[in-house]
C-alpha cells in the first residue's frame, strides 16, 4: 500500500474556506493519479476529486464542482485541495488517496483529516 500523509482541515464556517494538503513521498505524481475521498457519519464513502498523472486532468464530484480545486506540486510530491464556499454537507473525514488511474480503487490512502463546517 502506498503511504500518504494528510494534513490541514479543521473547522470552517459556511461560505468560508479551508485547505487540505497531502504528502506523497513514494510515487511519482506525474505517473500515478492522486486525489481523495471523504467519509461522513452514516453516509457512504464519496470520491471528492482526482488529478491524473499525465496529462494532469482534474475530476470532481458534482457536490463539490465549482467550489473545490485540486492541484499538485510534482517536485515537492504534494497534492493540495482548496475548498471554498463551504457547506455543512462538506463535514466529513477527508482522505488523500493514490490511484493507478482516476476512477479506480485507491492503491493507498492517508490517515484522514477531519473537516467540520458549522456556524
Amino acid at each position: 500500500q502506498v503511504r500518504l500523509v494528510d494534513s490541514g482541515g479543521g473547522w470552517g464556517q459556511p461560505g468560508g474556506f479551508l485547505s487540505l494538503s497531502c504528502e506523497v513521498p513514494a510515487i511519482p505524481l506525474d505517473i500515478y493519479a492522486t486525489g481523495g475521498f471523504r467519509q461522513a457519519p452514516g453516509k457512504e464513502r464519496e470520491g471528492v476529486s482526482c488529478i491524473s498523472g499525465s496529462p494532469a486532468s482534474t475530476y470532481y464530484a458534482d457536490a463539490v464542482k465549482g467550489r473545490f480545486t485540486i492541484s499538485r506540486n510534482n517536485a515537492r510530491k504534494r497534492v493540495s485541495l482548496q475548498m471554498n464556499s463551504l457547506k455543512p454537507d462538506d463535514t466529513a473525514v477527508y482522505y488523500c488517496a493514490a490511484y493507478v488511474q482516476c476512477g479506480r480503487d485507491p492503491v493507498g490512502w492517508g490517515q484522514g483529516t477531519q473537516v467540520t463546517v458549522s456556524s
